[in-house]
């Protein structure tokens, strides 16, 4: 076992994890970055996958390792590579590291603990990290969103998250049924298409998105002024931030990317809107799924493209610690200042769980940089006042 102390330490080292290590090295103070970097990436999301993001959003806070400087020195353009590759997004990655020295230590957090002045963290080898700060940037693994209800009509064990079902090389000749109707589940039926499937079902209780291109480009202005403002999603009355989730919502909801239309055009993808899962019975392993509309269908399984939810408790590292207890939290998030500081002083918590308090946009990668930016401007002044 061995015991590590830091300024700042970082846990996670997806894309906010890496931004914030990132920054923290711009500035020059001392700090840890726990994790294996872009984990989730990795593991939870699909081989073929696309993003919806374009080269605009980059990892780096100071704007210099950006995805468009890594394109000049391979040679390419925007066009060459978008829409952005899952594969190609991880090389990006890479170079960032690489070029900014970034080295996560791979190690797994198993508890996290605040003493009078400082946090203790516990990895599973017993190691232990003491530190002034925390900022942990969370991956979604623990915010699967699986319905209760929905859950209560399914068969246990015959239903997955897209989240877990990730590896399509036993989708050969099997059917599937997807509960969702928005982009992954889309993305989903395509890459079982390709892999063999032969019939893949889409109930979902809306009408179907539209394959039609979503416009981001009046998100990236409204991040980056909460750089200088960063309370401006806080100060909205709630009929405004509802307009601001309901626009963000639409584009990425009520569109599904044209780039998928062509590869779903099969007589094996059956789209069926306006349908919920009534009733599934297990029949000697084959699924028999009544739907609302009075169809049955049959099926080998079914993946649940029903996105995330946050709920700050599910997250292993404070379960197991003491930070619960004094963690201040509403509607499942954690509250948070100006800085990404929870109500435990020192504790900064970013990526989804920052949504409530600074809009949906930081459920995305457009917001790593200002959040990085923001959490280290308060560690550092911490580190010049001696706040605490």
């Amino acid at each position: 076992m061995s015991r590590h102390e830091t300024d700042l330490l970082i846990i996670g080292a997806g894309p906010f994890g890496l931004a914030i290590a990132a920054q923290a090295m711009h500035l020059a103070f001392d700090h840890l970055i726990l994790g294996r970097p872009m984990e989730f990436w990795r593991k939870n999301m699909p081989a073929g996958m696309y993003l919806r993001s374009a080269c605009d959003w980059h990892l780096d806070p100071v704007d210099v390792l950006t995805i468009d400087r890594f394109l000049k020195e391979r040679g390419q353009t925007a066009k060459d590579v978008e829409p952005l590759s899952l594969e190609f997004y991880l090389s990006y990655v890479e170079w960032f590291q690489k070029y900014n020295q970034i080295t996560p230590l791979p190690l797994h957090v198993e508890r996290l603990d605040v003493g009078e002045d400082r946090f203790t963290a516990t990895t599973a080898n017993g190691d232990t990290i003491q530190a002034r700060n925390v900022a942990i940037a969370p991956g979604f693994t623990h915010f699967t969103n699986v319905p209760a209800d929905l859950k209560s009509r399914l068969p246990a064990g015959r239903f997955t998250h897209t989240c877990d079902f990730v590896d399509f090389s036993d989708a050969r000749d099997k059917r599937y049924l997807i509960i969702g109707g928005r982009q992954s589940a889309f993305e989903w039926a395509a890459l079982l298409v390709e892999a063999g499937a032969r019939a893949v079902y889409i109930t979902h209780r809306h009408d179907s998105p539209a394959f039609a291109e979503a416009d981001w480009s009046w998100v990236s202005p409204l991040v980056e002024a909460i750089g200088d403002d960063p309370n401006w999603f806080r100060r909205l009355s709630q009929a405004e931030k509802d307009d601001v989730n309901h626009r963000l919502w639409a584009e990425g909801r009520l569109k599904v990317e044209p780039w998928l239309e062509a590869r779903l055009n099969t007589d094996r993808v059956h789209v069926l809107p306006r349908t919920e899962v009534m009733e599934c019975v297990d029949q000697n392993g084959e699924l028999s799924v009544a739907l609302s509309n009075g169809e049955t269908i049959a099926c080998d399984q079914i993946i649940l493209a029903t996105g995330y939810k946050v709920d700050i408790t599910r997250l292993p590292i404070l379960a197991a610690g003491n930070i619960l207890d004094r963690l201040e939290t509403r509607n499942g998030f954690p509250v948070l200042d100006d800085h990404f500081q929870t109500s435990i002083n020192g504790l900064f918590i970013t990526s989804m769980p920052a949504t409530q308090d600074f809009g949906p946009f930081f459920g995305f990668t457009i917001a790593v940089r200002v959040s990085a930016k923001l959490i280290c401007e308060a560690v550092a002044t911490e580190q010049t006042v001696g706040l605490r």
